[in-house]
């Protein structure tokens, strides 16, 4: 029996640095202070910064973004990360916008970085669906990530999503993980009627349908648009029976997870 072994480090917001099989790996960067961040005719509103600046983070071998659309997921200063960054996934609309910086991963599609320890992360490309259905038009492309490799915990990262088919989707596909990093928050703005991001039932009820050990809660605070919080998880979580699957790291703290392998 062997430990295998994650970190996640929250910085703040859908931004994380995960640690696994040696390489560093960094969700949807957003370094910005607080303040105002157009989208059209509307604003969204940052109400605190990252707990670390982008320059203590860096180095990282690659970036997973789950869309470039929305400020509250890539802002400027993450903008500027991209370019820093060997590697950026993310999808066709994103490719579209931001060109060669952007390697395009499909949903089911994979890919594989090689470890310092001569073995390979594969990183597989799944749905996101970013708000109630019939709204994608309306929020733009999404994905979510699954990363896996010899030894190694299985992590879905699920990016901006509303959806549990789309979970039950992602685990009868490629089966239970071990460890969940979902963006919670049941975020809402006037372009849709309805949570854009998991509610803290659903990312409770997500935790279930993909069989996760350990769930890492992201994106459900520092924007104004959240509607729920890690008071809510907490209550969730323990309703469910899950209490012990939830880490909720503060801004700045790493959780180190280690799962049993045979």
């Amino acid at each position: 029996m062997t430990r295998a072994r994650i970190t996640v480090q929250y910085l703040g917001g859908p931004t994380a640095l995960v640690e696994i099989g040696g390489l560093r790996l960094l969700t949807d960067p957003t370094f910005d202070p607080p303040g105002d961040h157009p989208v059209g005719a509307r604003k969204l509103v940052k109400t605190a910064g990252p707990a670390a600046a982008a320059d203590e983070v860096l180095p990282a071998d690659a970036v997973l973004l789950s869309h470039d659309q929305h400020p509250d997921n890539l802002d400027r200063s993450g903008r500027i990360v991209l370019d820093a960054v060997p590697l950026v996934l993310s999808t066709a609309s994103a490719h579209e916008r931001l060109g060669d910086t952007v390697t395009v991963l499909p949903n089911w599609a994979s890919t594989e970085l090689p470890r310092p320890d001569g073995g390979v992360l594969r990183i597989t490309g799944v749905p996101a669906q970013h708000g109630p259905d019939g709204t994608e038009h309306l929020v733009g492309e999404v994905t979510g990530f699954v990363l896996e490799g010899d030894g190694l915990p299985r992590v879905y990262v699920s990016g901006d999503n509303a959806s549990l088919d789309v979970v039950r989707a992602i685990a009868d596909r490629l089966g239970p993980v071990d460890v969940a990093v979902l963006f919670a928050g049941a975020a809402r703005t006037p372009v849709a009627d309805g949570p854009l991001t998991l509610t803290s039932e659903h990312a409770a009820e997500a935790t279930r349908i993909l069989g996760a050990a350990h769930v890492v809660p992201l994106h459900f605070e520092h924007w104004t648009h959240f509607t729920e919080g890690a008071d809510t998880l907490v209550d969730a979580f323990a309703a469910a029976g899950l209490a012990d699957r939830l880490h909720l790291p503060k801004p700045g703290e790493h959780v180190e997870i280690a799962v049993d392998e045979d």
